[in-house]
């Protein structure tokens, strides 16, 4: 017995034993990393060159790496923005080895890590895309507005459109549709329409909701941008850019899940490593897999999402990167209400979706409509150092983008009813672009030179088929108050009937359209404060029309040529921290052939393309250690020669619209005093289309807000709690002047957040909508909105 009772002691006794005794055989390396001004930063990562051993510091710059294996090894320690360092190091059995850094910021490089202990967080305003040059945002006399990875972890979001409720003066008009063809949400952004197309500086087209975990920030870019991205993917008001993450040198990742309201489960990994000893090949993998229900009694959506990444050094000059978004989703998400066709606003009885007596926990569908949407997007690179002055970048995107199922809508009726309709709808898109940069440092006498010339390839190309029901798509009407004895008749299985037994011939639309651009741009330093910028684009636009199998035939070809100019003046009234600019900015729409009244007749006739001006000026703060920034800026566009509908003749158009566009925007981060960070953004847009406000602008006033503090003390660090929202005033979807107007009601959502965020896990909390108010947003459209819900997430980091 005694025997039998010593074995498993002695065992445990060896076991333990061994593990001192591997313990005593390795060493530890540890240390702190400072900035150049001597105050510590974050996230810097430190690797013992040759091996996959590494790690990042914390937040007041300290590092720590155990069990290293004896030997002489070199430490690095590297951070986007300041020039690297490392020392030779050797590790002895059971030594401790501390070595600590001090990282000089260069000049030229973009500062991306900013000081911990006073760290602005909510700011990382400089971009390599905006300007596509090394220019500061107080060098830049363009606006535009960053929501960092940081704010998107402290918010608890999931996808982009939770993520661009952060930016001054943008605005939600719908969600995704997942439709084919434009199925991405839809934005207000200066008075006029735009969605997010962009994805690194290139086309990057989606038809559903991003999901957030590839995001390493958005940025958005104010006002008409078509002089350095085209007028293909942006808008007059500006445009948005997914700025996706990189593989780094160090093996490091998160594995995360979130559950909340109304069925919500998600799971999503980050994982990175080095691919070989030197760490010169590098590869990351982003991925989520989520499902959830809507409020209502029918809609949900289910959805992966994969994103590899892979960058490769080939040698101190040459520098190739490869990634992609792989994405499937299935989604049966709120129908659209649209206001009723050709009947007028009176006769609904009221003109304020606040006063509809609709049950909005209705769906009015009798069944789950599945749409089925399929995204790739591959993203290329290869930057290329010429000489100290000279550098190229080679650029290429390719956009593919699937959907099909049956699509619902609602319009809104008399007697309070609902017409309910669908369509089958499936299609295809895609987008292929490459574009060659070179960029220039250098001196003119005692002038600075930035200096850009590169030139742009594009074509897309639509294959969009339907098939609709007799009349206006309308299956049946319902009541939407009150009983409802045909309620679930709306169902897939009723719908496909009636296609097939008295539905609308099959139809297909199938277009291409090609670009082909060249720009030039320089910032030049006149002084050290006083910087002029000019850039101009030269754009061939040709449309190969519609093509028509049945007669093998294309209608409607044509081809335009256009010139879009920008200027720019920025004065740094105190250098790197406060300065004032102005901006002239330009851009385009090709429209092509359209319905027109031609001698009284309907016939099809080439508009010329619209053309947008906008004249800027406003003022940029960074000020107190980046403890401060700012952007408060004052905008005039005007849009000449728009299409718009003939009042003489149905379905015909007619050129003759003029848009005005005017606001102020004011965007703050700060960092007042350790561990409290806030983001306030205000805009206010008078925008006039022909005299009367346009759907498109959304409400005039916009606020966003959050405000974010971590406790400092020792016991209790790393615990957090945030606290937000938005406010938007009451919006026109329908305005056709006094009698003939449709509101959404003025609304103010309130959100909140606790987190424990530690350096091996995180855990979160967040409430959205904490007051369950009844709000919408719209685009000729009554869409509510979700009411309170509650999620909770839990990260595991190594």
């Amino acid at each position: 017995m005694k025997v039998k009772f010593l074995l498993p002691l002695l065992s445990c006794c060896l076991i333990l034993l061994t593990a001192v005794s591997s313990f005593a055989q390795t060493g530890t390396l540890r240390g702190t990393v400072s900035l150049s001004n001597n105050e510590a930063a974050d996230n810097v990562t430190i690797i013992l060159r040759g091996t996959h051993i590494g790690t990042t510091t914390d937040a007041q710059g300290n590092y720590e790496i155990k069990n290293i294996k004896p030997g002489n090894y070199t430490v690095k320690a590297s951070v986007v923005g300041f020039s690297s360092k490392e020392k030779n190091i050797t590790i002895t059995a059971g030594s401790e080895v501390v070595e600590n850094f001090t990282l000089i910021t260069t000049s030229e490089a973009l500062t991306e890590v900013f000081v911990k202990g006073n760290a602005n967080k909510y700011t990382k305003s400089e971009s390599q895309y905006v300007s596509r040059m090394s220019v500061k945002n107080l060098e830049n006399s363009q606006v535009y507005n960053v929501v960092t990875k940081e704010l998107i972890k402290d918010q608890l979001v999931t996808n982009q459109d939770e993520a661009l409720k952060n930016v001054p003066g943008l605005y939600q008009l719908w969600g995704a549709t997942n439709r084919a063809g434009d199925g991405a949400s839809w934005y207000s952004l200066r008075g006029f329409t735009t969605q997010s197309l962009v994805r690194n500086g290139l086309a990057g087209k989606v038809n559903s909701n991003t999901d957030a975990v590839n995001l390493e920030r958005i940025e958005v870019i104010k006002g008409p941008s078509a002089t350095l991205f085209g007028n293909v993917v942006s808008s007059y008001g500006g445009l948005i850019n997914r700025v996706t993450k990189k593989p780094y040198e160090n093996f490091g990742g998160e594995i995360s899940y979130q559950n909340g309201s109304y069925g919500f489960n998600r799971l999503t990994a980050d994982i990175n490593t080095a691919v070989n000893d030197d760490n010169t090949a590098l590869f990351r993998l982003n991925a989520a897999f989520g499902n959830a229900n809507t409020f209502q009694d029918f809609g949900s959506s289910r959805s992966f999402f994969i994103a590899p990444s892979f960058s490769y050094k080939v040698n101190d000059k040459l520098t190739i990167s490869i990634d992609a978004e792989i994405g499937n989703q299935d989604n049966s998400g709120m129908s659209l209400i649209y206001l009723p066709y050709g009947v007028s606003i009176a006769d609904l009885g009221v003109n304020n979706a606040k006063d509809l007596d609709i049950n909005f926990k209705r769906s009015f569908l009798g069944d789950e409509f599945l749409t089925n949407t399929k995204t790739l997007n591959v993203f290329a690179q290869a930057n290329y150092q010429i000489s100290e002055e000279w550098t190229s970048q080679s650029v290429f995107s390719s956009s593919s983008n699937k959907a099909a199922g049956l699509q619902t809508w609602f319009y809104l009726m008399p007697n309070q009813k609902l017409s309910r309709n669908a369509w089958d709808a499936n299609g295809k898109d895609n987008a292929i672009e490459f574009q060659q940069n070179f960029n220039g440092d250098f001196m003119i006498g005692s002038m600075r030179n930035r200096f850009l010339v590169g030139g742009d390839l594009y074509y897309g190309s639509n294959k969009l088929g339907y098939q609709s029901l007799p009349g206006y798509a309308a299956f049946d009407d319902v009541n939407y108050t009150g009983t409802a004895v045909n309620y679930y008749d709306f169902n897939p299985t009723n719908v496909k009937n009636a296609l097939v037994g008295k539905g609308n011939s099959p139809y297909t639309t199938n277009s291409s359209i090609s670009t082909y651009s060249a720009y030039v741009a320089d910032a030049i330093n006149v002084t050290e404060k006083l910087i002029l910028s000019a850039a101009v684009r030269f754009d061939y636009f040709e449309n190969q029309g519609s093509y028509d199998a049945v007669t093998n035939t294309k209608a409607d070809t044509f081809s335009q040529t256009a010139f879009s100019p920008k200027f720019g003046v920025v004065y740094q009234i105190v250098k790197d921290q406060v300065s004032v600019f102005g901006n002239y900015q330009n851009s385009f729409t090709n429209k092509g052939f359209l319905n027109a009244n031609v001698d009284g007749a309907l016939q099809m006739k080439q508009f010329d393309p619209e053309k947008a001006n906008q004249f800027e000026g406003g003022v940029k703060v960074n000020a107190f250690q980046n403890k401060v920034s700012a952007t408060i800026s004052y905008y005039d566009i005007k849009v000449k020669d728009i299409v718009i509908a003939d009042p003489n003749l149905p379905n015909a158009s007619i050129q003759n619209g003029t848009q005005y566009s005017k606001g102020f925007e004011l965007e703050l981060t700060a960092n007042p005093i350790p561990g409290l960070n806030l983001l306030v953004g205000y805009s206010n847009n008078n925008s006039k289309l022909n005299g009367l406000r346009p759907v498109t602008a959304g409400p005039e006033n916009l606020i966003n807000y959050w405000f974010s503090y971590n406790l400092q003390t020792s016991k209790l660090k790393g615990l957090g709690l945030g606290f937000g929202g938005n406010y938007g005033d009451a919006t026109y979807i329908y305005n056709n002047g006094p009698g003939e107007t449709f509101e959404l009601p003025s609304y103010t959502v309130v959100n909140a957040a606790l987190y424990y965020d530690q350096p091996k896990y995180r855990v979160s909390l967040k409430v959205n909508n904490l007051t369950d108010e009844l709000y919408f947003n719209g685009y000729t459209t009554i869409n509510v909105q979700t009411p309170r819900t509650f999620m909770g997430s839990l990260a595991y980091k190594f």
